[in-house]
């Protein structure tokens, strides 16, 4: 009984041995196909990398991404393509999860030297700065590393300049627009003082002529002792008229008669 659990015993743990070495032998053919496959695909990125044909790069190094997610020449060159497509932002990013996730110190170094030239391209100074920074830590010695740090720098230092210009100009743009309107308000106002005054001196000169009109007699205005004395001087008038022409009417006549035939 004990041979017999003792033999069973020992048979059972060859078979789980057995298990163990089938499944490694498995692992192990699984993990070389896909080795080969990410090789393949990485050495198929860098022909069309060599003939400039990034788009179809930047595929190839994906599927080789697919094959093994922790292929750092795959995320390598991948961002490398990207950056070659003008993609800094894609490329940028790579290369920080590169920079990041990498134990090797030379690969964490170019990674951050390539990170730095993404956001250089992307307009970002003070970020490419320390990137570079922190390439330089990892390789103190990079001359291209050292030369692309000073040229970001000199960058910040122009585009801050510029930032700064285009300051002073919007205020005095806005000090010129301010002064404008001073004038304007002011011609404003010159306008409506002159009109007010266009407007008193109307209504004084209106004033002056009701005025005048005013003190001028109308004939409904006349007194009756008025209106009499006018009537008599008109009737006065008359007789006088009447009187000349009776007179000039007799002395005519009277040559008339006198006169030798």
């Amino acid at each position: 009984m004990i041979i017999g659990d003792f033999y069973l015993t020992i048979k059972l743990n060859k078979y789980k041995q057995m298990r163990y070495i089938i499944l490694l032998i498995l692992f192990s053919v699984t993990h070389f196909s896909f080795a080969q496959e990410e090789r393949k695909y990485i050495r198929e990125g860098n022909k069309h990398y060599e003939k400039e044909k990034f788009d179809e790069a930047t595929e190839s190094y994906k599927k080789a991404l697919e094959k093994n997610a922790t292929s750092e020449k795959a995320d390598f060159n991948l961002g490398d393509a990207l950056y070659k497509q003008q993609k800094f932002a894609e490329s940028a990013q790579q290369f920080q999860q590169l920079a990041e996730k990498t134990a090797d110190p030379k690969l964490k170094a170019n990674a951050y030297h390539n990170l730095g030239n993404s956001l250089l391209q992307a307009q970002k100074f003070q970020e490419s700065i320390d990137a570079y920074k922190k390439a330089l830590r990892l390789n103190p010695t990079d001359d291209e590393t050292r030369y692309n740090l000073a040229y970001a720098q000199k960058k910040m230092k122009e585009q801050q300049e510029q930032e700064q210009k285009d300051k002073d100009k919007d205020k005095e743009d806005e000090n010129k627009d301010q002064e404008k309107d001073n004038q304007n308000q002011d011609k404003k106002e010159d306008e409506n003082k002159e009109n007010q005054e266009n407007q008193e001196n109307k209504e004084n000169k209106d004033q002056k002529e009701n005025e005048q009109k005013e003190q001028q007699p109308k004939p409904s205005q006349l007194s009756k002792e008025d209106a009499q004395r006018m009537l008599d001087a008109l009737n006065n008038k008359e007789k006088e008229v009447q009187a000349k022409l009776k007179k000039e009417k007799e002395n005519s006549e009277k040559i008339k008669i006198e006169k030798d035939w």
